[in-house]
């Protein structure tokens, strides 16, 4: 007998909907269990196949591993972030380059003068902050597919953190993502979720 789409919807594994989506939950404490820097590379390598606009990847990140860099990192953070941040097993500086253009000889060689083209764009830094925001999201999934809990904080000083660890200029930080192995307080309860017929319409 033959499966419709009408009856299984979603062709995805239930057990890896429920890991990436349903069960999966902002952390906000883990165990000390380390996380390797390879399992950081290998969730990169999942993730890297987002798309951008023009495949420009903008994302840039920060793995955050040794000791003096999170005691620079943690006064950085909002006051309800530090102590969460300065004992996650995992801390990523999410950040948007915006000099993405220079790798466009390489991520979309068939257009010329693309580089040129996005060099004299004004719309540039918005462009990149947009599209690592979609590549952060991919990095959320891709620490859940890991079996790790991720916990993304927006409550930092982002001025101050791009000039602690983007002194070059032109790096963005949008977003800091501690990660690790869920502590057994690491959730709140889950917050209501609007469902598709308060978020679709069908034209």
């Amino acid at each position: 007998m033959t499966t419709t789409l009408t009856e299984t919807p979603l062709v995805l594994d239930p057990a890896a909907q429920e890991l990436l989506f349903r069960e999966a939950r902002t952390a906000n404490s883990f165990t000390g269990e380390p996380v390797a820097e390879e399992q950081v590379r290998a969730i990169y390598d999942l993730v890297k196949w987002a798309p951008t606009a023009m495949n420009i990847q903008p994302l840039r990140i920060v793995d955050v591993r040794s000791r003096q860099a999170r005691e620079r990192l943690v006064p950085l953070m909002s006051e309800g972030n530090r102590a969460k941040t300065a004992t996650a097993p995992l801390t990523l500086i999410a950040a948007a380059d915006e000099d993405f253009h220079e790798h466009l000889p390489v991520t979309f060689p068939h257009r010329a003068g693309a580089r040129e083209a996005q060099r004299d764009n004004p719309g540039r830094p918005a462009t990149a902050r947009f599209n690592a925001a979609l590549q952060i999201g991919y990095l959320i999934l891709g620490i859940r597919a890991a079996g790790l809990a991720a916990g993304p904080m927006a409550g930092f000083d982002a001025d101050a953190v791009e000039r602690e660890f983007f002194p070059q200029g032109g790096v963005r930080p949008l977003l800091v993502i501690n990660a690790g192995h869920p502590a057994p307080d690491a959730f709140r309860p889950r917050n209501p979720r609007l469902d598709a017929a308060q978020v679709i319409t069908t034209v």
